[in-house]
């Protein structure tokens, strides 16, 4: 879920590691096709998904492994939270007072981009209602930064991701987050054991390199049950869902 240009070497090399460790699985990672399809897939062996989707449409229908460290700061191991971004020259402070303001967001059945800051919002005593959908967090900040919205909330590893390989990150700031929430967590087929896999990906993880751990934010794998996931409360779906050029 976090594989752009500078991460996908390291992503490649992370999953010889853990198909090394498993002793079976394909030679290259699937980067294409739909992921409703690959996750949905009887013969799945390893995929990631957002803790929405799990939620809302996947339990009962796969099996969890396990959910990444990232070492997000201000969250517990195993979690992360949405961080809201403004243009660096808005002078508004706090996400209620862009509760009127065009809000981007990536897609309805994100947790960090659409269900966090919903669930934010509603702590708050407002919802975002002037929603344009950008079909993902970097597009959803090139909304904000580009001026065809005035606010989005982004995973807070996709953020970091944002400032550290794209220029246009410094017209962006941040002026909130939301509470952690369990961060995007590994999954396989129903009928698969997911024993084997946990292992093989824990150790994969401390095979990395120093710099390719650091690629990818990766600081170990911990076990959440699946209520942690199914705790979090399902926001309603935005109006409208028509992506924004």
């Amino acid at each position: 879920m976090y594989d752009r240009p500078e991460t996908a070497a390291a992503n490649d090399r992370f999953w010889q590691a853990i198909r090394n460790r498993l002793g079976h699985g394909p030679d290259t990672l699937t980067r294409t096709g739909e992921l409703w399809d690959h996750w949905l897939a009887p013969d799945l062996i390893l995929s990631q998904t957002c803790g929405y989707p799990y939620r809302a449409k996947l339990h009962g229908q796969v099996t969890l492994i396990g959910t990444p460290d990232y070492g997000l700061p201000g969250c517990p191991p195993g979690h992360y939270c949405s961080v809201f971004v403004a243009r660096a020259n808005d002078h508004r402070t706090t996400p209620s007072d862009f509760a009127e303001a065009p809000f981007a967001y990536n897609e309805p059945l994100s947790q960090s981009g659409w269900a966090a800051p919903q669930n934010h919002a509603r702590s708050q005593g407002f919802i975002f209602t002037n929603t344009l959908q950008t079909g993902g967090h970097a597009l959803s900040a090139r909304a904000v930064a580009e001026g065809r919205a005035d606010i989005a909330a982004l995973d807070a590893l996709t953020w970091a991701l944002i400032q550290r390989h794209d220029p246009f990150a410094t017209t962006l700031r941040e002026i909130a987050r939301t509470e952690p929430t369990p961060v995007l967590p590994y999954i396989t087929a129903l009928t698969r054991d997911p024993g084997p896999l946990f292992d093989a990906i824990s150790a994969a993880i401390a095979d990395l390199s120093p710099d390719d751990r650091d690629t990818l934010s990766l600081r170990g794998l911990v076990r959440l049950p699946p209520e942690a996931y199914l705790a979090i409360p399902n926001p309603p779906p935005p109006a409208a869902t028509s992506i924004v050029e």
